[in-house]
């Protein structure tokens, strides 16, 4: 039978998608009724039965506070994207107890022990599999390293998979694949982290992760927002104990260097480095150039050029912050 016929019949049914209004085809009213004892699907305007037979996906129990819901909750973990499986598999315990809490025998010991093994094996089975378990733990360990947040996590493990459809994996290392994945979460939620921290942790060439990132650009079709300085400045902060009013006085440096156009063409640590810089000596809470490079990972070269620029373009009196 022709589709579009079928799609038209069902369309004068009166049976539509559940993000489409609901039209009754007799009276052209979208007031409908809902039983759900009936498990039906009514016309407000003249009775006309829409649908029946409709399933209910709700609980079969009733709570009258949240306490009680969660409860009588049966549902297990949500589903995951940095669990290889998503965690939809089951696990055989290893304590070799039963339910109420006896010990096994012998017999029913060894038993357990082999289904223990074959569900292992039937876990990751396939190459796509174990390819994941591997790139999933490398990720958790990474990311722990870098103290990168779960949402972020979750982002680099969609990334990841993403390149396993496009198989943009194959032929490359999974180090280097995981890393870059992480680095692009981090830019897209606008967390970033320098090239060479991500490199680092990861124990990949920073050559070989940029081209990796790269590869994920082209191929992935994801938009990365600009690098902005002020993204770096409470980590930088944080890591050389600057106080709160020194990382105010850091981002209005960094606007008002923003509307005189010093922050088109300059790299954006640089640029964070130097008003760190600069709001800790008007502050009072100086840090030496080394110290903040070091924080930045820039060189000390860098920090003196963009804090030389700051100063001249904000017209900020060097004799009162030297």
């Amino acid at each position: 039978m022709d589709p579009a016929r079928i799609a038209d019949d069902k369309k004068s049914e009166g049976i539509e998608s559940a993000n489409e209004i609901v039209r009754c085809p007799e009276c052209s009213s979208t007031f409908v009724v809902e039983d759900a004892t009936r498990g039906e699907k009514v016309c407000g305007g003249c009775g006309l039965v829409l649908s029946d037979h409709r399933i209910d996906t709700g609980a079969e129990w009733r709570a009258f506070s949240t306490e009680e819901s969660d409860s009588r909750s049966r549902v297990g973990a949500p589903m995951r994207y940095t669990v290889h499986d998503k965690g939809l598999s089951t696990v055989i315990d290893w304590r070799d107890r039963d339910t109420s809490g006896r010990k096994l025998s012998p017999t029913r010991r060894s038993e357990i022990y082999r289904l223990r093994k074959w569900q292992i094996r039937s876990r990751v089975h396939s190459s796509l599999d174990r390819n994941l378990s591997q790139a999933m733990s490398e990720l958790d360990r990474l990311a722990s390293q870098l103290g990168i947040p779960q949402p972020i996590r979750e982002l680099a493990a969609l990334l990841y998979r993403k390149s396993i459809i496009k198989k943009l994996v194959r032929g490359r290392s999974i180090e280097a694949m995981v890393a870059a994945t992480l680095y692009a979460a981090c830019r897209i939620r606008q967390k970033p982290r320098p090239l060479d921290e991500v490199a680092d942790g990861s124990r990949i060439d920073r050559k070989k992760l940029g081209q990796c990132y790269r590869l994920l650009l082209r191929n992935l079709d994801i938009k990365i927002p600009l690098s902005n300085p002020i993204d770096y400045i409470s980590r930088f902060a944080s890591q050389l104990e600057l106080s709160s009013p020194v990382q105010l006085r850091t981002v209005e440096i960094l606007h008002q260097s923003r509307d005189m156009g010093l922050t088109i063409g300059r790299d954006p640590l640089g640029l964070a480095a130097a008003a760190i810089y600069v709001a800790s000596i008007m502050m009072d809470e100086r840090r030496t150039q080394r110290e903040i490079a070091e924080v930045a990972r820039v060189t000390e070269v860098t920090v003196r050029n963009r804090y030389k620029e700051i100063v001249k373009r904000l017209g900020i009196d060097s004799m009162t912050i030297g």
